[in-house]
């Protein structure tokens, strides 16, 4: 199975941390081995990364990161990293053929959740978004949050920042099918901004815009200092992954010759 992971943005809320958002460092470990290591639990073989700001910086990481997560990784550099974020999703579709996993390199996920999005796989349901119902929990930051309107059981009727109505919060990982791209595509010639949350409500519009209700399972997105300190003091008892990667850095350093 194939992931697709978004780490083109900037990220400059977290500058003090490191030039590169997804080489800055939670509990000892890259975020972006995090999601690699993270994807690699659900059943994930290859991971395609969308790189932008910093480029090289990145992409000179990713074969090291991919081996120790035991993945395949390739990168598709995203020219105008400036724009949303569903120009990014639409770049890396384009390396892969059917379902996949879609994750941002700055959400930290607990391998429960990406492995009941990988189980969504054959429904014929559409593009699947994990989705948490706890919308005031302390890790969620209600100015930056993606809200989602749910009825109907579970499907999708509204997603956006700007929604007044919501009972949930967008967790920043999908099952994506191959329809995810074309409808972000549509949406950018019906004069959108490119989105990927535009792509996700044109699909909701058709019926084919799905929840995985993560029902408890741990998440958080590392946006800023407040999510770092609060991903690094929970992180590492959610996330096993987390503690092994810092572990085999602690060993290779002592290993280098001084």
């Amino acid at each position: 199975m194939d992931g697709l992971i978004l780490a083109a943005g900037e990220g400059s809320r977290l500058r003090a941390l490191g030039n590169s958002k997804p080489l800055v460092e939670v509990g000892g470990c890259h975020l972006i081995e995090i999601a690699m290591r993270q994807l690699a639990s659900a059943g994930v073989n290859r991971v395609i990364v969308v790189t932008g700001h910093d480029a090289v910086t990145l992409e000179a990481r990713l074969p090291l990161f991919a081996d120790r997560a035991g993945v395949a990784v390739e990168s598709v550099r995203l020219k105008d990293w400036s724009r949303p974020n569903g120009y990014s999703v639409v770049a890396g579709a384009t390396r892969i053929s059917g379902d996949y996993l879609l994750v941002m390199a700055d959400h930290i996920l607990s391998s429960a959740i990406l492995c009941q999005l990988a189980d969504c796989r054959g429904n014929n349901s559409g593009t699947t978004l994990a989705i948490d119902r706890r919308v005031e929990d302390e890790l969620i930051d209600p100015d930056d949050a993606t809200w989602v309107r749910i009825e109907q059981g579970n499907h999708i009727v509204a997603i956006g920042k700007a929604l007044t109505q919501y009972n949930a919060v967008d967790c920043g990982a999908f099952l994506a099918t191959p329809e995810l791209a074309p409808a972000i595509k549509q949406a950018i010639a019906l004069g959108k901004s490119g989105s990927l949350s535009d792509g996700m409500q044109l699909l909701a519009d058709a019926g084919r815009a799905y929840i995985a209700d993560i029902a408890g399972s741990w998440w958080i997105d590392v946006d800023d200092p407040r999510a770092h300190a609060l991903a690094e003091e929970y992180g590492p008892t959610h996330i096993p992954a987390m503690r092994k990667a810092a572990l085999v850095d602690e060993i290779k350093g002592r290993e280098t010759p001084a």
